[in-house]
């Protein structure tokens, strides 16, 4: 869906954002009657708390919304104001830092997001805001634009979201970028090397397939690698009901490369971007593959197989092969890889690998900034001889379940090696409780942080 500012021209309503401490110096610079009407609404300025004041001629005059004193507790506060307000144009007239006005305006956007594909009579047009002086427009709402994305293709259930559609999806975001794509699918998987991605995905009657977008014709080489497992019975190691029920979302790495994809294409960024997208569906059937198989993988390591629902990493590893030969600046892995990320950090933070300091020093400044917010754990290498099994090179599922994240982040690392700058995000891809600018669904994590890294990182 298109999350756009207002007409700068149209007419419009203040609205300001009102702090407890600020509330009797705002209510001094009222005119008569919307002053009258405060004090009869008892607006006390509580966080959250909205108010409309009328004109002398009935009309609405000023809205207030009650903001929190500090920023340190939550994030985009204005777009539970676009929550409570009635449809119209608002202008926001409250003085404030531009990162901060940025954040609120970016929320505010996000908060008009809808997933309603399939309502029949779905909502109309709710409040909207025009952009806020000082504030780079464009880009917020290629941010907004990316998010969006990212939350359609997670929201979309397995049944309409196969590898088919995955790449139905790439080819779309090309065509309106100029881009180009050349997919690998089915038994050419195996002839043209790919035999991780090949062996996860044969057991399903949707054939798995390798997506490779690419845009730009200068400029450093970025690629992205998005886990695209559109949905995960977690093969013959099969989930139990409680544990399948948002598989719809293991494709959320794909989804969220896309949707930063999205953005670096939309504001022009001077950079050569690839994106890889290994799609497959993990199901189950009498040509799934199997616990204690050993998989030779696109860079000859071997795998031991010694859990089917570890899948992700093993998709992940032909494709970080792949994207390693071409010797790119910086290497990006996103994926909804493993529940002990969840538990580590919880399902707000995404939590980050990298091997290269600058890239981690830009990115968690950039976080804040954009008020997207990542964690750094650590590539413990004292930890590698938990995914060296006896019988291959390589473990995909360590015994014991301490660590989770690191030696699945160490088991990728093993296919980035000799990347000069690698970094892998363990997403959760989903937003479990409603919270301003972000309803219960699909959500993109650490996307906006890396866009506002990159020119740092690669010189742009």
């Amino acid at each position: 869906m298109t999350l756009r500012f207002a007409d700068a021209s149209a007419p419009s309503t203040p609205l300001h954002l009102v702090a407890q401490d600020d509330l009797a110096s705002w209510k001094d610079t009222l005119a008569e009657q919307p002053r009258g009407w405060l004090e009869r609404l008892g607006f006390s300025a509580a966080p959250g708390e909205a108010v409309l004041l009328p004109d002398g001629a009935g009309a609405l005059a000023v809205a207030g919304f009650g903001t929190p004193e500090k920023r340190a507790r939550g994030r985009f506060h204005l777009a539970a104001a676009a929550a409570k307000l009635p449809a119209g144009i608002y202008d926001l007239v409250t003085p404030l830092p531009v990162d901060m006005l940025e954040e609120q305006a970016l929320g505010w956007l996000l908060g008009g997001y809808r997933f309603d594909r399939y309502k029949q009579g779905a909502g109309g047009q709710g409040a909207e805001l025009k952009a806020p002086a000082g504030i780079d427009a464009a880009r917020i709402e290629a941010m907004a634009g990316g998010e969006a994305l990212t939350r359609d293709l997670i929201n979309i259930p397995a049944n309409d979201m196969g590898p088919g559609e995955l790449e139905k999806a790439v080819r779309d975001l090309a065509g309106r970028h100029e881009a180009s794509v050349a997919v690998t699918c089915g038994e050419a998987l195996l002839e043209q090397n790919f035999p991780l991605i090949h062996t996860v995905g044969r057991a399903s009657s949707r054939a798995p397939r390798l997506i490779d977008l690419r845009w730009g014709d200068a400029g450093p080489r970025l690629t992205l690698v998005g886990k695209g497992v559109c949905f995960d019975t977690g093969g013959l190691n099969l989930k139990p009901a409680s544990s399948m029920g948002l598989m719809k979302k293991d494709m959320g790495g794909a989804a969220t490369v896309l949707g930063l994809a999205s953005m670096i294409m939309t504001l022009g960024l001077k950079l050569r971007l690839r994106v890889l997208i290994p799609a497959v569906e993990n199901s189950v059937s009498g040509s799934a593959f199997r616990p204690q198989d050993v998989l030779i993988s696109r860079k000859g390591l071997s795998v031991e197989i010694n859990n089917t629902d570890a899948e992700g990493r093993l998709v992940l590893a032909d494709a970080l092969a792949l994207a390693v030969e071409e010797d790119p600046d910086c290497l990006i892995s996103m994926a909804t890889l493993t529940g002990a990320a969840r538990v580590a950090v919880g399902p707000d933070l995404a939590p980050f690998y990298t091997t290269a300091e600058p890239f981690a020093a830009a990115l968690s400044a950039s976080a804040v900034r954009h008020a997207d917010p990542v964690w750094r754990l650590p590539f413990h290498a004292p930890y590698e001889a938990m995914i060296e099994p006896a019988v291959a090179d390589l473990d995909n599922a360590p015994k014991g379940g301490m660590a989770g994240s690191i030696t699945a982040a160490l088991f990728l690392r093993r296919f980035a090696e000799g990347a000069r700058s690698y970094s892998h995000f363990d997403i959760y891809g989903w937003q479990p409780a409603a919270a301003p600018a972000r309803p219960v669904g699909g959500a993109g994590q650490g996307a906006r942080a890396i866009l506002g890294a990159l020119p740092e990182v690669l010189g742009l």
